[in-house]
């Protein structure tokens, strides 16, 4: 089969894109016919080896994956061929990546696609739609009714962020680099976007929701803690999942004076049932049309390395060259 993989960690030129043997259904392992993948930042910080998992070798590169299932172990129990499934939390802990055009991935990481639902998409929501479940449902513990702030609404997080947070029922501020963007948000459902370019976010929040809003999710690198808890309301929850190497100043006495609480929290790290109970909450918001990806472009898995270098410079470079989810597909 085909696959997108490296023998060493290192830049994204290491990836090699050629022929690999295909895996086989054994034991609880689904095999899946790969229908489209989704680059995520994560893949690239484990190709450059600053995630330091143990790999095989060769490495298949990738985390998420939609398709087809082509065959199944003798322990499985839920799936059969011909089933439609996503995933996502491979590529990782060990566990073999996704840029093939075969996967082999135990039960408990796969989901049924619902009807209607195309590969391209459940594959561009899998990582940032469990991402974005564990946050708002399982830490910050979001209600109806509530205020939230994103950075970075037409990322693959944010924007994720913003539709899952109005498909709950809250209210949404983001922030976008663009007029083009700050539009796109607004589509997306967002109540207030900001172009944090031309404008004070500060001033902005303070004015649209004076009492602060109740949950704070921070997608940069470098957190801005002294806007955050400015900006947070009394109790307000705030939420990390980026920037490991970031070492912020932080406002203690402010903080916990408004009895604020602040989550951080990997999303290779929930259980398999804690990501199921994510996914069948995906399942029924993507079925109803309220969880549509923000897919920026689709390529060939052949230009995997070419992908891995543009998300890093997204990433990493901070080039605001992406808006959502690069797909690709065999």
């Amino acid at each position: 089969m085909k696959a997108a993989y490296i023998e060493e960690t290192g830049p994204p030129d290491r990836i090699q894109f050629g022929d690999l043997p295909q895996p086989e259904a054994a034991d609880d392992l689904v095999l899946v016919r790969v229908g489209a993948v989704a680059v995520n930042p994560i893949d690239t910080y484990i190709r450059a080896g600053a995630v330091q998992f143990e790999l095989p070798r060769p490495f298949i590169v990738g985390c998420d994956l939609a398709g087809t299932v082509e065959a199944v172990g003798p322990n499985v129990t839920r799936f059969q061929p011909g089933d439609r499934v996503w995933c996502s939390n491979q590529g990782l802990l060990g566990r073999q990546g996704t840029f093939a055009e075969y996967a082999a991935v135990e039960e408990k990481w796969l989901y049924p696609t619902p009807e209607g639902v195309e590969d391209q998409a459940a594959a561009a929501l899998a990582l940032v739609g469990i991402t974005t479940h564990l946050g708002l449902v399982r830490e910050a513990r979001l209600q109806p009714g509530e205020w939230i702030f994103v950075h970075g609404g037409t990322g693959g997080v944010g924007s994720t962020v913003v539709r899952m947070a109005r498909a709950i029922g809250a209210h949404v501020i983001t922030t976008a680099g663009t007029d083009e963007k700050v539009a796109a948000c607004y589509e997306m459902g967002a109540e207030l976007a900001i172009n944090y370019r031309t404008e004070s976010i500060t001033e902005a929040v303070q004015q649209f929701a004076p009492d602060g809003v109740h949950v704070y999710w921070e997608t940069r690198r470098e957190p801005d803690f002294e806007e955050a808890v400015q900006l947070l309301a009394e109790r307000g929850r705030m939420i990390l999942m980026a920037g490991r190497e970031a070492r912020p100043t932080f406002p203690v006495g402010p903080f916990y004076v408004k009895g604020c609480s602040l989550h951080g929290f990997v999303m290779f790290a929930a259980t398999p049932e804690e990501q199921r109970e994510a996914a069948e909450d995906i399942n029924l918001w993507m079925q109803a049309g309220k969880l549509p990806p923000r897919i920026d472009r689709v390529l060939p898995l052949s230009d995997a390395a070419q992908a891995h270098q543009l998300q890093e410079e997204n990433t990493v470079g901070q080039a605001g060259t992406l808006a959502g989810k690069i797909v690709l597909t065999p």
